[in-house]
């Protein structure tokens, strides 16, 4: 089953997505969510096997310029994680599809995403799930 994430789940999602974005703290996340959760703009999905959470999926709306796009509002995947032992049974596809069937609702002709250049797993899960290679971009920053 998978189901819209309520306020009362930050903490849930929080807990999983530490195992993500590493460089955060559950607590912090758990904030974050918490304000996420209020904006109509942004939506979390909940996959759940035998009453377990093991997976959740963040998108959001988009009004400024994507990468490969050519339309407004994009719908775009900010996130999405599964459980390492419940990876390879189609849920993080459930997660992408309860995503995109959200955007649609909200007028998004175009659903969009991105990943680390060296996240090899996370290109594969979008190539596989359909989506196109857009663009390659180096970041770079410096100290003043």
């Amino acid at each position: 089953m998978v189901r819209k994430a309520a306020k009362a789940d930050s903490r849930i999602l929080a807990e999983m997505a530490v195992q993500m974005w590493d460089s955060h703290t559950a607590d912090d996340l758990e904030a974050d969510f918490r304000e996420s959760l209020k904006d109509e703009r942004t939506a979390f999905f909940i996959k759940y096997t035998d009453g377990m959470p093991v997976g959740f999926a963040q998108c959001g709306l988009r009004y400024d310029y994507v990468e490969g796009t050519e339309s407004s509002p994009v719908g775009y995947l900010e996130g999405i994680f599964v459980e390492e032992t419940c990876r390879k049974h189609g849920y993080a596809k459930e997660l992408l599809a309860a995503c995109e069937l959200w955007a649609k609702g909200r007028d998004c002709r175009e659903f969009a995403s991105d990943c680390e250049l060296d996240n090899l797993v996370s290109l594969k899960f979008h190539m596989a799930m359909g989506f196109a290679e857009a663009n390659r971009i180096i970041c770079f920053k410096k100290t003043l």
